[in-house]
């Protein structure tokens, strides 16, 4: 699987890295970003998966899912 947050969507509303630190982060506007090339190991889908579901803006795309 693999993520990434479309910067013309996202708020900055920080669900994202609130509910998943370990696959997003804040910069420093307070927008989120995702947290290396947006690989996300098999053991962490549930948690990009429950960022996803929780967007308002639905500004988290899953680009890739293996």
């Amino acid at each position: 699987m693999r993520i990434r947050i479309d910067p013309e969507r996202c708020q900055g509303h920080g669900r994202c890295y609130d509910l998943s630190p370990e696959l997003f982060a804040d910069d420093d506007e307070g927008y989120g970003q995702v947290i290396g090339d947006g690989a996300v190991p098999a053991d962490r889908e549930p948690a990009a998966r429950l960022a996803v579901s929780n967007c308002p803006e639905r500004a988290i795309d899953v680009l890739q899912e293996v």
